[in-house]
């Protein structure tokens, strides 16, 4: 099965014969495996076995599954007449009509209009005679979503390389400017501590060991290392033959949390600038992954 997989899709299945069926479905995004399916009351024995079926085919996403009888579904379907009814009815006009006076004998048209004199009996479905012909309907249904679902999701990996490879190219646009990033935070340090200290005496190495220390905290090649071991994550379950969508946000998260890391030990205007850049492209990248199963 090709990954990875839209949580979008719509499919239908139709067989015909003796007995006909159509099977539809539609799946749209979902946390967990949300499955609602629609069958007529009296086939309601087949539910599980749909299930199955869908189960093998999604792991997450809503899914609303229509299983409709077509042509001679109603050919199971015998009428009775009620006789013990029939003739207390009948007893009931007779009495009337001879209290009444009156000339005409009750007619059968007459009883015929009468609730439940002739009912209608749905004899029992053989499910294991239906079940071959709603399954194949079935599996054609899911074979077109899934088809749908996989054109989809390889849009949607193209589209998520593509801002990961934005991603990548300004984090490593960070990577190189690390050396003068904290060479700017020495720099700036020196200068307010020069003018903090006017008129102080001070040691001068104390001094330039507390500005290293200080500018050291601004080294973020540690959260560099892991944004690049998150990105090669992220591209290796892109590739990966089985569902990732869970793992993708959660990655996500462990981005955002270098992003902030990475914010906060820099006070540097231009890497500011390229940390909002990277939390925006994590944001489009969260948009995306919300529809891969």
């Amino acid at each position: 099965m090709k990954r990875p997989l839209s949580m979008t899709g719509y499919g239908r299945g139709e067989v015909a014969g003796a007995r006909s069926w159509s099977v539809e479905i539609r799946s749209v995004n979902h946390k967990f495996l949300d499955l609602s399916i629609k069958i007529p009351r009296k086939y309601l024995g087949l539910e599980e076995r749909i299930k199955k079926e869908i189960g093998t085919c999604y792991s997450r996403g809503h899914v609303d599954v229509y299983v409709n009888p077509g042509a001679g579904a109603g050919d199971n379907i015998r009428l009775a007449a009620n006789l013990p009814l029939a003739r207390d009815y009948y007893r009931c006009l007779e009495e009337i009509r001879h209290d009444l006076s009156l000339p005409d004998a009750p007619t059968l048209a007459m009883l015929q209009s009468y609730p439940e004199v002739i009912v209608a009996h749905e004899e029992e479905e053989d499910l294991e005679a239906v079940w071959p012909q709603v399954s194949e309907a079935l599996t054609q249904a899911l074979t077109m979503a899934h088809s749908m679902r996989a054109q989809e999701g390889e849009a949607l990996k193209n589209e998520l390389h593509r801002r990961l490879q934005a991603f990548a190219q300004t984090v490593e646009g960070i990577a190189r400017d690390i050396p003068a990033i904290v060479q700017r935070r020495t720099e700036k340090l020196k200068e307010r501590l020069a003018v903090l200290l006017q008129g102080v005496d001070l040691d001068t190495l104390r001094l330039a060991q507390e500005v290293a220390m200080m500018a050291d905290k601004a080294d973020v090649t540690e959260e560099v290392v892991r944004l690049r071991s998150h990105i090669s994550q992220f591209s290796g379950f892109l590739a990966a033959d089985e569902p990732v969508g869970r793992r993708l946000d959660f990655l996500l998260q462990e981005f955002l949390r270098e992003i902030n890391t990475l914010a906060a030990k820099i006070s540097d205007a231009p890497t500011a600038h390229l940390t909002v850049e990277l939390k925006t492209e994590v944001e489009k990248l969260r948009e995306q992954i919300q529809n891969i199963e």
